[in-house]
């Protein structure tokens, strides 16, 4: 194998050899065949598995059987049928599809052979119609024509099949019992991929699992954090495990970009955007929704771009990401996605439209689940040039039944925040002034537990003040709210306990333009990113006070371990200089930072939700003291410890001054003959020793003559 070289080898190699690589076309270089410059591909596997296909000369043919039988007058259209179905997947050779006929019946045979360009695309073709119901009597039997050889040799007599024993796998929740209680974060920098403990007790990061060139452009823990998500260009991956990090699963889809899991971590969306051949027409779409456990594809979608650009926040090639919103909670019964006048809402069990037809909303604009219920909202805007009025509704799903509708005014932008437990909606509401010069800001807030769902309506001190955030409390009943003018708006709090909203308090003059709510309440940061280059002001809203101030300058990124202990914040790739991350501690103080040159991502782990009842969480709470002696003492030990450590290092470090200082003097003893010879015989290196004595030394510098004459 050749030798592996580093880019910044290859630089300094080429400065040497005075080579310009500004001038070099990289895509021009091909590997010799059998070369992979040291790094192992995840495909190896399968590539030993297909290498019989190739080198058989047919990998690239697959026959679909259970076709209709037709008579000759029909067989283009049916042609035309099957050919429409599998050009989709990918590129049909030329006569490459062959329908044969019986000679006697003059009917076709009910199978066909489509011969593809490459064999990954047979397989593809094979793994996503293998099953496909063209109508009631014909579902799609689907087989390469390589393991036809194989079912000729199926023996006549059946024999049982070896038993095998079984080997258990890793548990894949054993990361959540460690016994330090620590949390993991992934991180992607350069090249490398890395997965970490946060042991904010040594005040480091612990190594768990490190990997080069594991995804081709990022990673993603599943909501739960049972697994961590890849992207390659045959399609998406996903691993497990606490300490090793096994391959689970692959997911084909050629070109994909963008992915998703479901709240309950079944199923995985994965997306690619195709451009067309025609410059005139828009990228081609394909979604694919997986069964993560087994692989299987559950359904597929495909269409132009702008049949997926309405809704979602963004995506590829104008398409909104996510395309599909989940619901029904962790149970992922329902995914909906919104088109033209209409959402679309879907079921798991058949994956299909409930009641087979999309919810007709004329003008729908937006639409929102519930974290927690089969509950949607959405908005619809004006319509007639103010004649009829927006709205606001609530949809119960799978009755379709409308739950509460409102019905809003001079509306210029709607925007829908739910609370994490689904227990109110808050809607924000910017309306026109009688001038329509202007706008200001009012929320409507829905009460959704309570009966026949309540709607409040509450503005802000100053109506006319712009709304720059709002976040709520998770699992709580409070909300924060940036408003104001920059560079220094004003953070309001406020609190829906009781049937009202009620403020709690306003900080004036605030640099903060985001806010960052502990997962488990009562913590908050204000935050100042970008244009504020980091300021960071850590709130205890519990007791209205500010725990610390902070920067991290250049901040882009804020996120707060699943525990609500911790919180790092990142400068990525966006930035030249100072990439890497800084770990907190929920009060504010600087735990310990790491650079990284082109940092990329900084993700937590993600903890499921816990098995304990709100009952029993409020009795640990209430009986904390007792249950911290045991973790008083190791916080304890652990001081000892890093004391101990801390003296090991100074001393280590005294050491060092003390060699440094005896190597010197070994030295100055060396030479201690020829500082003799300077001084003239004076061997004594006392200052005190010598007298100072001025003496006057007169030189001649120079001589000149010059005859003047008389006037």
């Amino acid at each position: 194998m050749a030798e592996v070289m580093s880019m910044e080898d290859i630089r300094t190699e080429a400065a040497r050899l005075n080579i310009d690589l500004s001038g070099v076309d990289w895509n021009s270089i091909r590997l010799p065949p059998g070369e992979d410059c040291g790094i192992k591909s995840d495909d190896d596997d399968l590539n030993e598995e297909d290498s019989l296909e190739f080198d058989a000369g047919f990998g690239n043919i697959i026959i679909v059987d259970n076709l209709p039988v037709v008579p000759r007058e029909k067989f283009e259209k049916l042609e035309g049928v099957v050919r429409k179905i599998y050009s989709q997947i990918g590129v049909i050779k030329e006569n490459g599809l062959w329908m044969p006929v019986d000679e006697d019946t003059g009917k076709t045979r009910g199978y066909c052979f489509i011969e593809y360009n490459t064999p990954q695309e047979a397989e593809l073709a094979k793994e996503k119609t293998n099953g496909y119901k063209l109508d009631r009597a014909h579902i799609f039997a689907v087989n390469m024509f390589d393991e036809i050889d194989r079912f000729m040799k199926v023996p006549d007599e059946w024999a049982p099949p070896e038993s095998r024993p079984y080997t258990p796998g890793e548990n894949l929740q054993r990361w959540l019992t460690d016994e330090k209680g620590r949390d993991q974060f992934v991180i992607r920098a350069g090249s490398d991929t890395e997965v970490l403990w946060n042991d904010a007790r040594q005040v480091k990061a612990d190594p768990v699992y490190k990997r080069p060139f594991w995804t081709e452009s990022f990673v993603q823990w599943s909501p739960l954090g049972t697994y961590l998500a890849t992207v390659h260009r045959q399609g998406a991956a996903v691993w497990g495990g606490a300490t090793t990090f096994n391959r689970l699963m692959r997911y084909a889809h050629p070109q994909v970009k963008l992915i998703d899991f479901s709240p309950g971590e079944k199923y995985l969306v994965t997306y690619s955007s195709h451009e067309p051949s025609n410059p005139r027409d828009t990228h081609r779409v394909v979604l694919n929704i997986f069964d993560v456990r087994t692989g299987k594809v559950m359904r597929d979608f495909k269409g132009s771009a702008d049949e997926f650009a309405i809704g979602g926040t963004g995506g590829f090639t104008g398409v909104s990401w996510p395309v599909f919103k989940w619901g029904g909670g962790k149970e992922d019964k329902y995914f909906a996605r919104m088109g033209k006048n209409v959402i679309s809402v879907y079921d798991t069990e058949s994956f299909g439209l409930i009641d087979k037809k999309s919810i007709k909303v004329e003008n729908v604009m937006d639409f929102s689940w519930s974290p927690t219920d089969s509950i949607f909202a959405l908005f619809v805007p004006e319509l007639g040039g103010g004649n009829q009025p927006a709205r606001v509704s609530l949809f119960q799903i799978p009755s379709k039944v409308e739950l509460r509708q409102k019905n809003l005014f001079s509306v210029s932008d709607c925007k829908m925040y739910w609370q994490s437990n689904g227990e109110y909606l808050a809607v924000k509401v910017d309306r026109y002034t009688k001038t329509k010069k202007s706008t200001y800001t009012g929320f409507e807030l829905f009460r959704i537990k309570e009966r026949d769902i309540p709607i409040e309506v509450f503005e802000l001190d100053n109506k006319n003040d712009k709304v720059i955030s709002f976040a709520w409390e998770p699992k709580g009943h409070r909300f924060a709210v940036i408003h104001g003018d920059n560079p220094r708006p004003d953070v309001s709090f406020y609190s829906v306990k009781g049937g009202k909203v009620t403020k709690l308090t306003t900080l004036k003059q605030k640099q903060a333009n985001a806010l960052f709510w502990s997962p488990s309440g009562r913590f908050i940061i204000l935050a100042g990113l970008k244009g504020f280059n980091g300021q960071l002001e850590f709130y205890n809203v519990d007791e209205l006070e500010t725990m610390a101030t902070a920067e991290h300058f250049m901040a882009t990124d804020i996120e707060w371990d699943p525990t609500g202990r911790y919180v790092a914040t990142s400068v990525t790739s966006v930035h030249e200089m100072e990439n890497g991350f800084n770990i907190w501690s929920f009060n504010g103080k600087l735990l310990y930072r790491i650079l990284k040159d082109h940092f990329f991502q900084f993700l937590w782990r993600p903890r499921p939700p816990s098995f304990l009842s709100p009952e029993k969480e409020e009795e640990i709470f209430k009986n904390l003291k007792k249950y911290s002696k045991k973790y008083d003492v190791q916080d304890q030990d652990i001081s000892v410890l890093l004391s101990e450590q801390d003296r090991e290092k100074r001393k280590q470090l005294k050491d060092d001054w003390e060699r440094w200082v005896n190597e010197w003097k070994r030295y100055h003893e060396q030479e201690k003959m020829e500082r003799q010879m300077l001084r003239d015989g004076e061997a004594s290196d006392v200052e005190e020793e010598y007298e100072a004595k001025e003496i006057e030394v007169e030189e001649l510098l120079d001589v000149s003559e010059e005859i003047i004459q008389d006037a």
